[in-house]
Formats: C-alpha cells, structure tokens, sequence
C-alpha cells in the first residue's frame, strides 16, 4: 500500500515524540554518573547544582548563623532526606540558638548513643509542606516530621512565634521553605 506523502509526513511527526521516547531517535551519550555526584554512592545532596535554587539543606549550608545545625544534620545522615522533593518548612536554628542551649547538651547529643534523642529534635523542626510565615497565625497547631505539633503565635506588636521561638526570617528553597529561628526547638517530653 502506498501512502500519500502528506500522510507520510504526519505520521512522521506523530510517531516522533514515541520513538524519541522509546530510544529510537539518535541518543547523546550517556554523562558519567561520577560526574555529578561527590562519592559513589552519594545521594540527592551530592548532585552539584549551582543555578537552580537551593534545597532547604543548601540554603542552611550556605548560612554563616546555621553551621550547628547543618552539622546536627550531617551528623544524622539526614541531608539526603532533605533534599528530596518535599515540600518541607525547616524551623531553622541559628547557631546562637544551639549556643543558648546549657553547657554540654548539644555534645551530649552528638554522642552515638544520643542520636535518636537528636533525630527527634531535628524532625521536630521539620513540618511536610510549606508554611509561609504568613500562614502562622494564633493558635494553629502544625504536625512536624516527629509527630509531635508546634503552636504558632502573633504577638500585639506582629512578631510571629513558633513555640517560643521568634521568627527572625524565612528563605524559600526548591524543595520548601527555611523559617530562621531564635531558640531550638525541644519535642515535648512524653
């Protein structure tokens, strides 16, 4: 059977996005996995991307007041879980928070058989979903990571809190939304 060339030339365009699919089309080469990855093995953290916004982990590691709590995270392995697609609204710490701490917690923390203590406290600054300061209005109750809640609230002059933390700012990230927090949050004691 002989088709008709305009036939031919529209069948050509509607097979072309599935053979591009499937392979059929003429492919580059493949780029090296190493390439883009610190170690092997690493996982979404290490992928180098230095136009797009940050994750919530890049945006608290290029933090000079978040070293702490960039190093709480690394300490747990969590980077990975952070930079995934989220969305989550990390309650960030500063490092004068960590610093206000009493003496000797958070190398207490950092001790191996303190870590789940310190992956509850990290999760119970992670909320799934972005909640734009905006959002944070008296008395709502938000779900963190750990299952506990947090409390917002506004006092008379505007200063939004969570807990009894005061908002200082929030920086939007690809995956979220970064909250800059004046005291570390403490889960409630069961």
């Amino acid at each position: 059977m002989k088709i008709p060339m305009k036939q031919k030339w529209t069948l050509g365009v509607l097979l072309l996005p599935f053979l591009v699919a499937c392979g059929g089309g003429a492919s580059e080469p493949a780029a090296d996995a190493a390439a883009t990855t610190s170690e092997p093995g690493a996982g979404q953290s290490a992928v180098v991307d230095e136009m797009s916004t940050p994750t919530v982990v890049g945006v608290a590691s290029k933090s000079p007041d978040h070293k702490t709590l960039v190093a709480a995270v690394l300490h747990v392995k969590y980077q990975d879980v952070l930079s995934n697609a989220g969305p989550f609204t990390v309650y960030a710490p500063t490092d004068a928070a960590f610093a206000a701490l009493p003496e000797g917690t958070l190398d207490n923390l950092l001790k191996p058989e303190n870590k789940a203590t310190l992956e509850d406290i990290l999760e119970y600054h992670v909320a799934l979903g972005v909640f734009k300061t905006e959002s944070m209005t008296n008395g709502r109750s938000v779900g963190m990571a750990n299952g506990d809640n947090v409390k917002f609230s506004v006092a008379e002059d505007g200063t939004q809190m969570v807990n009894d933390a005061k908002v200082l700012g929030s920086v939007a990230a690809s995956n979220g939304l970064v909250v800059v927090i004046d005291k570390v949050l403490l889960p409630p004691a069961e």
